[in-house]
C-alpha cells in the first residue's frame, strides 16, 4: 500500500494524520452511536418495565380467578392455618357428620337385630344426647291384654329419644279485662264507679302485635337473616295479616326502650381490657346529605370483662375517625384492629394501646401465595418469598394453638421462649428482602404492610391475656354481613340505628350463651316495668337466669 506525501508534522501533533473531514465524520458517528445506546438503554428500560408490569396484572388475574372460583380457604404448607373459629366450624362439621353416620349405623344395627345371627360387639362412638334444658313428653307404648295376661308385673322402660318441633302457629290473644261496678254515695244520690283491672305494660303501646310476635320477628330477622318481606309472606301463610310496614314500624319502635340497656352494655365493656373493633359497609337510602349508593358502616366492638362478653354495633354514615373517639370515649385498656388509621387518633387521646391482627398479615401473604405461577411439569416447585413468610407465620399459630389452654402467666412465658425467636428470624427475612420485590406486587404489598405494622403485631407476646388475631371481632359483624346479603339495604337512618341496637343485644345474649328469642321476651316483659337503674341492670345478660336459655 502507497501512503501519500503529507507535509512535517510536528512532535505529538496526532491529530494532524487525519482529514478535518475524517474527524467530523468520526465525530458525527460517536454522536449517533451515543444516542443509539441511549436509545437502546431506554428501550431496555421501557420494556423491563413492561414486563414487570404484564407479570403484576398476570400476579392479578390469577388472583382474582382464585377469589372467583377456588374455596376461600386460607391453609398454606403443612402447617393448617385454621384459628379458633374456623377449629370450631370444623368440629361443628364433623360432629353433623358423625351424627349422620351415627343414625345409619344405628338404623342398620336395629334391622340386623331382627335376624337370628348374632352380631359381633363393635365399639361405636355415641349420639350426642339432647339437651337437658329441652321440655320432655314420655310416650308410652303398652302391651295388649292378651300379650300381658298371666304376667306377674309390666313396667316401662326408655328405649329412645326424638327430637320433635311443634310448628309455628299464629294465634290472636283476647284480652279480657275484668270489671268491678261499686255504688257509692255522692250529694245523697248512689252513683256507680267502675274499677278495671291492670293491664300489662307493652313496650310498644297501642301496637296490635304481641312481645312474643315482636321477639319472634326480631329473631327472624337479626339472628336468622330473614328480610322482613319473607316473614310478612311466612306469617300471611300461618293466616297473620301484617304488612312489611307494620313490622318495619315496630323494629324501629323497640329500638327506643331497649336503648338504656345498650348504654349499660356499653358502660360495662368499656370497663374490660381489651376490645375488639372492626367495621363494614351498609347501604342506607335515605341518609341526609349522601347519595343512595354511597358507603355508609356498620361499626362493632368486641370485649368487656373476663366472662361477661358484650357485641355492640353503631351505625354511623361515616368512617372518619369521630365515629373511634365516640366509641372508646374512657376506654384505656388495649384495642387489637385490622391496622385502619382511622383508629390511631383515639388511641393517641385515650392512651390505648394498639394491638395489631395477624390473620391480616397472613391473608396478604396467602394471597400472594396463591397468585405464584405454578412451576412447570416436572420441575420442582422453587419456594418464594411469601412462602418463607407463610411458613414462619404459620408456626406463630401452631404455637398459639399449643398454649391455647393454658392460663394467662403460662402463655405469657411460653410466647416469650418460643413465639419471640420465630418473630426475630421473621423480621430479620423482612428487612433483607423487603427491598428485593416490587413494591406494587402483591408480596411487596404483604411485606409493607407487615413492615407498618409490625409494632402492633409485636404487643399480643407482652400479654397472656391477648389475641394473635382480630378473628372474633370479624365473626362477631358477620351474622350483620350475612342477613345484609339477604335485605340488601336499611330505608332510614333510624331502621339502621334499630338494627344496630338488635344486632347488639341478640349477639351478646349469644356470647353469653343465652338463647336471643327466650332472652328478647324476658326483657321486652320486663323493660316497661324497669323504673330504676338496678332494675335494668338486672336484665343484662350476664345478670340473667332462665332454665330455658341454651347456656
Amino acid at each position: 500500500m502507497i501512503l501519500p506525501n503529507f507535509p512535517a508534522l510536528e512532535p505529538h501533533d496526532h491529530s494532524a494524520f487525519l482529514l478535518p473531514e475524517m474527524i467530523a465524520e468520526l465525530l458525527e458517528k460517536a454522536e449517533r452511536v451515543d444516542e443509539l445506546t441511549q436509545t437502546v438503554e431506554l428501550k431496555s428500560e421501557v420494556i423491563a418495565s413492561l414486563k414487570q408490569r404484564i407479570e403484576l396484572l398476570e400476579e392479578a388475574l390469577r388472583l382474582s380467578k382464585i377469589k372467583r372460583f377456588a374455596p376461600s380457604s386460607e391453609q398454606s404448607g403443612q402447617v393448617s392455618l385454621f384459628d379458633d373459629a374456623e377449629v370450631e366450624a370444623t368440629v361443628e362439621f364433623d360432629t353433623v357428620t358423625n351424627e349422620v353416620v351415627d343414625e345409619i349405623e344405628a338404623i342398620e344395627e336395629n334391622v340386623g337385630s331382627e335376624s337370628t345371627e348374632p352380631s359381633q360387639s363393635k365399639k361405636k362412638p355415641g349420639r350426642k344426647p339432647f339437651a337437658d334444658h329441652l321440655p320432655r313428653v314420655q310416650i308410652f307404648i303398652t302391651l295388649s291384654d292378651e300379650e300381658k295376661a298371666g304376667a306377674i308385673t309390666t313396667f316401662f322402660s326408655k328405649v329412645k329419644e326424638e327430637l320433635d318441633i311443634i310448628p309455628a302457629q299464629v294465634r290472636v290473644l283476647e284480652y279480657m279485662q275484668e270489671k268491678a261496678v261499686f255504688l257509692e254515695p255522692v250529694q245523697d244520690e248512689m252513683q256507680r264507679k267502675i274499677v278495671a283491672a291492670t293491664l300489662p305494660k307493652h313496650p310498644v303501646p297501642g301496637a296490635m302485635g304481641s312481645i312474643d310476635l315482636m321477639c319472634y320477628v326480631l329473631t327472624c330477622k337479626y339472628c336468622d337473616g330473614l328480610p322482613l318481606y319473607r316473614l310478612e309472606n311466612i306469617l300471611a301463610r300461618y293466616g297473620g295479616e301484617l304488612s312489611r310496614a307494620t313490622l318495619a314500624n315496630w323494629v324501629i319502635a323497640l329500638a327506643r326502650p331497649l336503648q338504656p340497656l345498650i348504654n349499660l352494655i356499653r358502660d360495662h365493656q368499656l370497663a374490660g381490657n381489651l376490645i375488639m373493633a372492626d367495621e363494614t359497609r351498609v347501604q342506607v337510602l335515605k341518609e341526609p346529605g349522601r347519595p343512595a349508593t354511597s358507603d355508609k358502616f356498620m361499626w362493632v366492638t368486641l370485649g368487656g370483662p373476663p366472662g361477661q362478653p358484650s357485641v355492640l354495633f353503631e351505625y354511623d354514615p361515616s368512617r372518619s375517625q369521630e365515629v373511634p373517639l365516640r366509641l372508646l370515649d374512657g376506654f384505656h385498656g388495649y384495642l387489637q384492629t385490622d391496622g385502619y388509621a382511622g383508629y390511631n387518633a383515639a388511641c393517641l387521646i385515650n392512651h390505648i394501646t394498639q394491638l395489631g391482627c395477624w390473620d391480616h398479615a397472613r391473608r396478604k401473604f396467602k394471597e400472594a401465595q396463591d397468585a405464584q405461577p405454578k412451576p412447570k411439569k416436572g420441575k420442582p416447585h422453587k419456594a418464594s418469598k411469601a412462602d418463607h413468610i407463610l411458613g414462619l407465620i404459620n408456626t406463630l399459630y401452631m404455637i398459639e394453638r399449643q398454649i391455647k389452654e393454658l392460663s394467662t402467666a403460662e402463655k405469657f412465658q411460653q410466647r416469650c421462649k418460643r413465639s419471640l425467636p420465630v418473630l426475630k428470624k421473621l423480621k430479620a427475612y423482612l428487612e433483607d428482602n423487603q427491598h428485593k420485590v416490587p413494591k406494587d406486587g402483591l408480596t411487596g404489598k404483604a411485606m409493607t404492610y407487615l413492615s407498618n405494622q409490625w409494632g402492633k403485631l409485636m404487643v399480643y407476646c407482652s400479654n397472656g391475656e391477648m389475641n394473635i388475631s382480630n378473628i372474633l371481632a370479624e365473626n362477631a359483624i358477620r351474622p350483620f354481613v350475612i342477613g345484609r346479603k339477604a335485605w340488601l339495604f336499611s330505608d332510614t337512618p333510624k331502621g339502621a340505628q334499630a338494627s344496630a341496637i338488635h344486632y347488639s343485644l341478640i349477639e351478646t345474649a349469644k356470647a353469653n350463651g343465652l338463647e336471643p328469642y327466650a332472652y328478647l321476651t324476658q326483657v321486652l316483659k320486663a323493660l316497661p316495668y324497669a323504673d330504676t337503674v338496678e332494675k335494668i341492670e338486672a336484665l343484662l345478660p350476664w345478670n340473667i337466669k332462665n332454665p330455658n336459655f341454651a347456656g
